[in-house]
């Protein structure tokens, strides 16, 4: 468990990292992870991007991901995806598989901030894998709340090259109610950095279970990035 110090160095140690290191490539827009893990809870989720532009190879890009997870104690979860893309020129077809471990290292409140870390690890077609660490960082400021998610990524196999990258997701969030939350988030890759608007709500279906969603357009900041990412989430929790 981290003391003051100690995460006040993580942090920033984790700042310097990804201002040095280059940028991860390819779409970053996705879900914004928090630190926090549930106990006993299980969740189906679904989330999509869709990427419009004048350029034919980002323009029609869309990846879908169907996943199952459960947590296995208040500290640690994980859960199972399939990963399918879909372009212009191809249909929509399973393209990886991707296991995801979630651990909260403090309790909530319990420093100026909340940390938590994400493992993944993604086997795609090709035989190509990829494995990635990220720092889940959250903090309360009133109504606001501000989530930063910076990754490191190691890709290697097929007929790619090996090579490191990192990722940097950030969301500010405010808390209007529970059903309706306004956000801003912001994504930045070696070729994608992007910026706009999400929205984001929690539905009470009955008893203990829920009904997440987040939606959102993406708008990209340079002429490497997708002029529009669309993003959307729905996580049925139980």
């Amino acid at each position: 468990m981290l003391n003051r110090s100690g995460s006040t160095a993580v942090l920033v140690v984790a700042m310097l990292f990804v201002v040095v290191t280059a940028l991860a490539d390819g779409p970053v827009v996705d879900k914004i992870y928090d630190p926090y893990v549930q106990p006993l809870e299980r969740e189906l989720e679904y989330r999509f991007i869709a990427q419009n532009d004048d350029n034919d190879s980002l323009d029609g890009v869309q990846i879908h991901r169907l996943g199952f997870g459960l947590s296995w104690s208040d500290r640690w979860s994980t859960e199972l995806y399939v990963i399918g893309a879909r372009t212009n020129n191809s249909s929509l077809s399973a393209e990886a598989y991707e296991l995801e471990a979630k651990w909260q290292m403090t309790e909530q409140g319990e420093y100026w901030a909340d940390w938590g870390l994400l493992f993944e690890l993604e086997a795609e077609r090709g035989d190509v894998w990829e494995y990635a660490t990220t720092l889940l960082i959250s903090k309360e400021w009133g109504r606001w709340v501000t989530t930063a998610n910076a990754g490191l990524i190691y890709e290697w196999g097929g007929d790619i090259d090996n090579e490191w990258e990192t990722i940097l997701s950030l969301q500010g969030r405010y808390r209007l109610s529970r059903s309706f939350e306004p956000a801003f988030e912001f994504y930045s890759g070696e070729d994608a950095k992007g910026l706009g608007p999400v929205f984001v709500g929690d539905i009470r279906t009955g008893g203990k279970t829920k009904l997440r969603w987040e939606v959102g357009v993406i708008f990209g900041l340079d002429s490497d990035s997708a002029d529009q990412t669309y993003r959307g989430l729905l996580e049925f929790e139980f």
